[in-house]
């Protein structure tokens, strides 16, 4: 054989062999750049159980199942540490993707889900009754009343025409725990640019370095889970007297060691007037000073 017929034939095979590669990287998708293919499925976080609104998100009660991308709800989870630990504000189905929604408190009121056998009714607290407008959903609460002295009037009668007089400089102010673990179902806030304007900003313009902390005025509807009874009270107490809320802990309405929710034993109280302050807890009532006035003075 000529050494050009040769030459020919080993150009010819090196040919064969490049297109033989080139053929197989076609065939699998690969370009030589070492591009990894497109992902079309991931990670989500799953609620492995029921969970309930307030309750703590345990370990249990969440798992990691695997999705197409297009079936991944917004703001989902991919990880079940981003989620354990965390307080629930809107109760979770067993099979539900969890997402951040799920733990944050909206300032848009949504319908609340009523529990049943209870009424929702509202009530109107500022950042001194309210806990500094910090109540979320799920939360439970205490609440507390305070009725002043004209609802209490010391009175005099005068025996011989029955006519009464009001005792003036006397105390009558009255304040009592009315209802224990109140579950909040809803809050309501101002808009956020509201409350950004209510706040004020600093010299220069800019926002101030703790927004929302200032003493603003603002304002919070808080929807609480209630008996018929409980909501006569509250009525009562809306028409006749001012109202505070109390944030309890989320511990005291689950067991620690199952984590079942309970309802604790209501505390009982004294309530307080003034008596009670100088009795029990020395407060000193004012000294009364006799003076006499010299005969022909």
């Amino acid at each position: 054989m000529k050494r050009s017929n040769r030459l020919v034939l080993l150009v010819g095979v090196f040919l064969a062999v490049v297109a033989f590669v080139g053929i197989i990287l076609i065939s699998q998708g690969g370009t030589g750049s070492g591009t990894p293919p497109v992902a079309t499925t991931g990670p989500v976080v799953i609620a492995a159980v029921d969970i309930p609104l307030s309750s703590t998100v345990k370990a249990t009660d969440v798992k990691i199942e695997t999705k197409d991308l297009t079936a991944i709800s917004a703001g989902a989870f991919t990880d079940v540490s981003q989620v354990i630990g965390k307080i629930a504000r809107t109760s979770l189905k067993a099979g539900a993707q969890v997402t951040a929604d799920a733990f944050l408190s909206s300032s848009t009121l949504v319908h609340p889900v009523v529990p049943a056998g209870l009424r929702a009714i509202s009530v109107q607290v500022d950042q001194v009754t309210g806990v500094g407008t910090v109540i979320q959903n799920g939360d439970y609460v205490d609440l507390v009343a305070g009725l002043t002295g004209d609802k209490f009037p010391v009175v005099t009668v005068n025996p011989t025409d029955n006519a009464i007089t009001v005792v003036a400089g006397v105390s009558g102010t009255s304040v009592k725990v009315l209802l224990q673990g109140i579950q909040v179902i809803g809050t309501l806030l101002p808009p956020a640019t509201a409350a950004a304007a209510g706040s004020g900003t600093s010299g220069d313009g800019s926002t101030p370095a703790q927004p929302g902390t200032a003493l603003n005025g603002q304002l919070e509807i808080v929807i609480l889970a209630v008996t018929p009874q409980q909501a006569e009270v509250i009525k009562y107490a809306q028409i006749d007297s001012t109202i505070s809320l109390v944030l309890r802990s989320p511990d005291d309405f689950q067991d620690p060691t199952t984590g079942e929710a309970i309802t604790p034993i209501p505390v009982q109280t004294t309530g307080v007037i003034l008596k009670t302050l100088v009795d029990t807890y020395g407060v000193l009532p004012p000294e009364v000073i006799e003076t006499v006035t010299p005969k022909g003075k």
